[in-house]
């Protein structure tokens, strides 16, 4: 713990001083027109104040990031519970809020893209036909940008009917079904032929084989599959959210800040996805942890 806490502090800090530096150059030229226009000069102190205090500006400060984070969370979350007390409705001015609604169709989409990944990833390994047909889709499918068939699948989708969390959670899917595809096929395929004679000597049946060498074996290369997918389906759920003009969800913050020239607002939003996939990504790695162990493979 020491011997990784100190190096990741180290580079954090780094990170944050590099940050407050870019924030001179890049906020510098408003605060200096500003002051043209008035009539003053500014000292080289006050640019430096002025560019890390600004409503609008180029690049947060991250001191400003955190406040909005503090205020959009626990902020807002207080004044929500209020108002769920008054009014019946929460603040939709949370993060909290709006990461649920973005969670909710990750996780959908999560759960469709790893089951979808896992039969496939049985089939291309158990089944000559599919490893020469459906891997090669698999993979071309991952070619096609996800800004282009993300408005495809909504408007798809909504031309049936169906509207809501079911088309973000497709998208999700789409760009999580990939990773645990191509990690299922590793895995499944991870033991040596002398393993598989054994079995065979044994006299076991392809199921047998399966259930007693093939996914124990994809343990570890599934885990480490879920790590990518989640962190894929978080952002397949926020791009579901941009072509819809979706009033709730990440992807909204990110659009209203757009429109209002809200960059710290952005950041926040981009802050707040970036916790939410770094909570899910622990979460399965706890997962891996308790698992493995209990199993007698290294962690």
């Amino acid at each position: 713990m020491r011997q990784s806490f100190f190096p990741v502090l180290t580079v954090v800090a780094v990170i944050v001083a590099l940050w407050y530096a870019a924030c001179v150059p890049m906020n510098g030229q408003w605060a200096r027109d500003q002051a043209q226009r008035a009539g003053v000069e500014l000292s080289f102190g006050e640019l430096v104040a002025d560019t890390l205090s600004q409503q609008r500006p180029r690049l947060p400060a991250p001191h400003q990031v955190a406040v909005e984070l503090w205020n959009s969370t626990i902020v807002e979350e207080a004044t929500g519970r209020r108002g769920l007390w008054n009014t019946g409705s929460l603040s939709n001015r949370s993060l909290i809020y709006h990461g649920w609604i973005t969670l909710s169709a990750t996780l959908l989409g999560f759960a469709i893209g790893t089951g979808l990944g896992i039969v496939l990833a049985i089939g291309i390994v158990h089944n000559r036909a599919m490893d020469q047909s459906v891997m090669p889709w698999a993979i071309a499918s991952q070619t096609i940008p996800i800004l282009a068939i993300a408005p495809m699948i909504i408007v798809v989708m909504n031309a049936i009917g169906i509207t809501g969390l079911i088309p973000k959670a497709i998208i999700s899917a789409y760009l999580s079904f990939f990773p645990v595809v191509v990690g299922m096929v590793k895995g499944l395929r991870a033991p040596d032929g002398m393993q598989l004679d054994l079995l065979k000597t044994y006299n076991a049946t392809r199921a047998e084989t399966f259930a007693k060498l093939r996914w124990p074996s994809s343990m570890p290369y599934l885990f480490a599959s879920l790590k990518v997918g989640i962190a894929a389906a978080i952002v397949g759920a926020i791009v579901a959210e941009l072509p819809t003009g979706a009033v709730a969800g990440l992807g909204a913050r990110l659009l209203s800040g757009s429109y209002y020239g809200q960059t710290i607002q952005i950041w926040s939003a981009l802050f707040a996805a970036a916790i939410l996939a770094a909570s899910l990504v622990a979460l399965i790695g706890l997962a891996q942890r308790i698992t493995l162990g209990r199993m007698g493979m290294d962690r």
